[in-house]
């Protein structure tokens, strides 16, 4: 192992951690800063394979959709003809897309990250790194849950104390909008809580894991989302659901008893910290004074959007443009996002989108599906882990944009990837206490039948 693979390695940490922290990934420099150390990584694994005398891939098909979506973003603002005279304006190009900057930038951003998620597959090579990126995960997770129930009891309106978001959005922990915060934990605490929940943590561990988890989820709640509070649901069911489906009926019970355990501790804890919780809001009227936070009229809306862009879509990004002409409110608040990304690739991307997205589903679970059946423990529980973190910002995503956020999308890739990495066995492969036991009783299943036989 090279030190350019090394360092690879140590960027893509150092990628999670400060795109979390500068503000979610959201404002340009941070993205453009974000693009620079993807490029890096990228130098390095190309210095890498000079070294060692081979270019590494990945042929996971996780990787089309992406790229699949960088192509179609650059279709969609190819000039096919011009508008005869459009506000006073002739000859302007026609494209696809009805503002094609925005387009351009989001091809931009596809490309990005699909490299990104390329390379960390390929990083992703030994069971040892792929626990330490989970303890990397982890250990961020519970230290940025800590800091953000901190800053939401002495400066609730300021991140880090100065800077207060000029968006409408409620902000939470480094992000300008609590549901994002929200989307993040669901994620950090998907890998510990599916690690637990399979035995690949040892006994003098597992009390730090609960509390880690424990803490994740407070700080969630607290940030007041309550699609945030539905995925985590979610997350804890799917996890359940999958680390008792072949267990015998105590460790089912045990494993049901925790769940619930684990979530009436969650709410206890937010009560106990007080301030604002999902519980408490999901009392009040759906409505609200802020225009932007009415889903239902704007899924309304993106109704129309998608009805009228068919079969190509108005373009990516350009939501915000498309949806302008049939917004029936007053207008004071410019809707940016749909609200739900399922209508919000339709809308950008008509049948094409549509088509892209259910083949990703498709090949997502396909590799969800053989991940979670591995039988090393750790693996499995890092399959399950990242397969329940993904499902959670699927469901998420039924109400939020969170996808549209960068932060949220590195670490969504980055459980992919791990997702994908846990298929394969390795020779390092971390053995637990769980596959010694197993093995120590299929030893002795064995023995027991040989000595049955044996008398006759």
């Amino acid at each position: 192992m090279t030190i350019a693979n090394k360092t690879s390695f140590v960027l893509l940490c150092l990628t999670l951690i400060f795109s979390a922290l500068a503000y979610g990934g959201v404002h340009h420099p941070v993205i453009i800063l974000l693009y620079v150390l993807i490029a890096a990584m990228a130098l390095l694994w190309a210095v890498d394979g000079l070294l060692t005398g081979t270019m590494r891939f990945s042929s996971s098909l996780l990787q089309i959709p992406l790229y699949a979506a960088f192509a179609y973003a650059v279709i969609q603002v190819i000039p096919f003809g011009s508008a005869s005279d459009v506000a006073g304006v002739a000859e302007m190009p026609s494209t696809i897309s009805v503002d094609p900057f925005s387009t351009k930038l989001s091809a931009v951003h596809f490309l990005a990250l699909g490299a990104f998620f390329s390379l960390t597959l390929v990083l992703l090579d030994s069971a040892k790194r792929i626990r330490r990126l989970s303890t990397v995960i982890t250990i961020f997770g519970f230290g940025f849950a800590f800091f953000a129930i901190l800053q939401s009891v002495l400066s609730p309106e300021n991140i880090y104390g100065v800077y207060k978001s000029p968006y409408a959005a409620v902000p939470f922990g480094s992000f300008v909008n609590r549901h994002n915060f929200a989307a993040y934990m669901e994620m950090t605490a998907a890998l510990p809580l599916g690690l637990l929940f399979t035995g690949a943590v040892g006994r003098d561990k597992r009390l730090l894991y609960i509390t880690a988890i424990g803490l994740m989820g407070v700080a969630l709640l607290l940030s007041g989302s309550r699609g945030g509070l539905v995925a985590f649901l979610a997350l804890v069911l799917l996890t359940a659901i999958l680390t008792i489906g072949a267990k015998r009926k105590k460790n089912v019970l045990v494993r049901i008893g925790l769940a619930a355990a684990l979530i009436a501790a969650v709410i206890g804890g937010s009560f106990f910290v007080g301030g604002e919780s999902s519980l408490t809001r999901i009392a009040e009227t759906t409505m609200s004074e802020n225009i932007s936070a009415d889903r239902s009229n704007i899924w309304a809306v993106t109704l129309k959007v998608i009805q009228a862009n068919m079969p190509f879509g108005a373009g990516f990004g350009a939501f915000g443009v498309a949806y302008t002409p049939y917004d029936n409110m007053s207008g004071l608040e410019r809707v940016e996002q749909a609200h739900n990304d399922y209508l919000q690739v339709l809308a950008d991307a008509g049948l094409i989108g549509l088509v892209i997205g259910a083949g990703f589903l498709f090949v997502l679970f396909q590799t969800g599906r053989k991940a979670v059946g591995v039988e090393n423990t750790f693996r499995r529980g890092i399959a399950i882990g990242s397969a329940a973190g993904i499902f959670a910002i699927l469901v998420h995503s039924l109400f939020d944009f969170v996808l549209h956020t960068t932060a949220i999308s590195i670490l969504f890739l980055i459980l992919m990837a791990m997702l994908a990495s846990s298929r394969q066995a390795y020779e390092d492969d971390i053995e637990d206490e769980e596959d010694r036991r197993s093995r120590h009783r299929r030893s002795r299943s064995r023995s027991s039948g040989t000595v049955a036989a044996f008398p006759q």
